[in-house]
């Protein structure tokens, strides 16, 4: 039997009698199905969620904060579990997952404090007998839609806020990785019903209903910018809140003081972290001239020591892409770079020891060009393109020489440098020795093709907030520069 869908504060059976398969990407196999969702199951998911908004928006938020405190705890106990399921049906290692799920609660937590102490401001009045207020207020039913990638994370970076900013929600999970939304379940059942709810299904069934609903006014979506672009389309109409954080092609600048014993690991680390199957991956690799040719042959290297294998293992620290047209659309990227004079170091196939599973081994570019797809398309996988720099001032050119804006990274000591960086180079979270580090504190989000919006921080809360001014004279007396007030005594 499929798992079923969350709604109104209990599992019920879809609308709908079909399911959706989903797969190990490790074993190829078909592991369990979810129900899939239809319009009708939006339109449940979105009555019981607008009937708990009626009671969710008054709780007063230090009890909103220990409703958020106990989300935490509990995804914390199930730490285990999660993130056993999430490598099952997901393919990231089990270390990365669990680190997932304990960044998730910590989230949780963040927004638990923040929300309990922010309500809006006092603004100088005109004269002394007004008082005048800046509101902050809940729009009312948010649709979260996750990806697969991290999808305890970005379920997090969106959920809490909207919960803490006094929201209900409706989480539509992707398709890739429904059971582990689905596990969610316990840690938000202690929440009034309807508080939050989870659909899973496809996004034409579910995702696009969702998106087009007359009352759900606020979209938060992570993933690609041409899904991003539909959703905008749809939202148009009814003028919605969209939150999108889409695409990137992030830039990795290696200085020519860079100490290569950190950087070359680093740059592996921010290219290979979940297969490079992360939206601030690593994805244009710009190396200063005197620097290139010892970095490219210690990443090669540094590279080729990687284990590929089970992402169960405590040993693997590259487990399979998530599904096989991920793959082959990263082997169409190699295969027209290498075609357009680029020259494979290391990787570049399918691995010949792993007869199952959706592998592609980590690979090193070089030879490269801005013209190649490799450099100016997303490739949301393993791949490493290298080219070098002669100066800064072309580094930071180089860095700017796409149309996404999501992240960007440097090594260097020369603080010119990074004042140059970050003044600069146009993206939105900025990582100067130190790649891919979070902040729960500080806002995440892109500019340009990468979307709109932030995500954590307090402008993450302010995402899921509409601003009311309120403009009060307690004195009800009236002003001089209205209409002559004898003249109105004498009509009366």
């Amino acid at each position: 039997m499929a798992h079923q869908l969350w709604i109104g504060g209990e599992f019920v059976a879809s609308a709908s009698e079909e399911t959706i398969g989903v797969i190990n990407p490790y074993t190829e196999e078909v592991i369990d199905h979810v129900a899939a969702g239809n319009a009708a199951d939006v339109e449940s998911a979105v009555e019981a969620a607008q009937h708990a908004f009626s009671e969710w928006r008054w709780v007063p938020a230090v009890e909103r904060a220990d409703y958020l405190h106990e989300v935490a705890r509990k995804l914390r106990e199930a730490e285990d579990a999660l993130a056993r399921q999430l490598t099952l049906e997901g393919g990231k290692p089990l270390v990365e997952n669990l680190d997932e799920v304990g960044w998730t609660a910590a989230c949780f937590d963040y927004y638990a404090e923040i929300g309990r102490h922010s309500r809006g401001r006092v603004i100088p009045s005109i004269e002394r007998s007004q008082l005048s207020l800046v509101l902050k207020e809940a729009y009312g039913v948010v649709a979260c839609i996750v990806p697969w990638n991290y999808p305890l994370l970005l379920m997090g970076w969106k959920v809490a806020p909207a919960l803490a900013a006094g929201n209900s929600v409706i989480l539509k999970p992707s398709s890739v990785t429904p059971l582990s939304a689905l596990m969610l379940a316990q840690a938000f059942d202690h929440l009034p019903p309807g508080t939050v709810n989870i659909l899973t299904g496809s996004g034409e069934e579910v995702g696009d209903v969702l998106v087009a609903h007359p009352h759900v006014p606020v979209i938060a979506f992570t993933g690609s910018t041409a899904v991003g672009q539909h959703i905008a389309s749809l939202a148009a109409p009814k003028m919605k809140k969209l939150h999108l954080e889409l695409g990137g092609k992030d830039a990795f600048i290696v200085a020519e003081d860079a100490d290569l014993d950190v950087a070359v690991p680093g740059v592996a680390w921010a290219a290979l972290l979940n297969n490079g199957q992360v939206c601030t991956s690593t994805e244009r690799i710009y190396v200063h001239e005197c620097l290139y040719t010892e970095f490219t042959a210690l990443i090669t290297e540094y590279v080729q020591g990687l284990q590929m294998g089970d992402p169960l293992g405590p040993a693997t620290d590259l487990g399979p892409m998530a599904r096989a047209g991920y793959r082959a659309k990263v082997e169409r990227q190699v295969a027209e770079a290498v075609e357009r004079g680029a020259r494979v170091l290391t990787g570049g196939r399918r691995p010949p020891d792993q007869p199952t599973g959706y592998f592609y081994e980590p690979t090193v570019l070089v030879e490269v060009n801005r013209g190649m797809e490799v450099m100016c398309q997303e490739t949301f996988g393993p791949v490493l393109p290298i080219t070098r720099f002669v100066d800064f001032d072309q580094a930071i050119a180089l860095a700017n020489d796409s149309p996404y804006g999501l992240g960007a990274n440097l090594y260097t000591h020369n603080a010119r440098y990074v004042k140059q960086f970050y003044e600069r180079v146009r993206a939105g979270t900025l990582w100067v020795n130190d790649p891919l580090t979070d902040n729960d504190a500080g806002p995440f989000g892109g500019f340009g093709m990468s979307g709109l919006g932030r995500e954590l921080g307090e402008e993450g809360l302010d995402e899921f907030r509409e601003t009311k001014h309120l403009h009060w004279d307690f004195a009800m007396e009236p002003k001089e520069w209205w209409y002559p007030y004898e003249q109105y005594n004498r009509l009366r």
